[in-house]
């Protein structure tokens, strides 16, 4: 039986990479030197990769939109957001957070 996890992991196994392994072919030694070589033409950068839907990075938090059901709070492997009662809305802390995105993924307003 094929559980969330599972089919997640089987996703992750087909999908494309969202970002480039290295800027160049190879890593080179030092990357002062490897940025000067770019900027005279002498070595060619990998190009950026789509982001698309798949990129994860800095949460665009909406407090406004907040309705405080705390299920951000129950997925955050960081324990990174927090609950403010007097508000009753969420805190995210940006030093914590590790950029997973379970929390936008679960919220039901986005």
């Amino acid at each position: 039986m094929l559980n969330r996890m599972a089919l997640l992991l089987l996703r992750q196994v087909s999908d494309k990479t969202v970002t480039n392994p290295f800027p160049v072919q190879a890593m080179p030694d030092s990357l002062t030197d490897a940025l000067q070589a770019a900027q005279n033409g002498e070595i060619e950068l990998n190009p950026p990769v789509e982001t698309g839907e798949r990129f994860r990075g800095r949460l665009n938090y909406d407090k406004s939109a907040c309705i405080g059901c705390k299920l951000c709070i129950k997925v955050c492997p960081a324990n990174a957001t927090e609950y403010l009662p007097d508000e009753k809305k969420i805190q995210i802390h940006n030093d914590r957070c590790c950029f997973c995105a379970q929390c936008t993924e679960i919220c039901p307003v986005k």
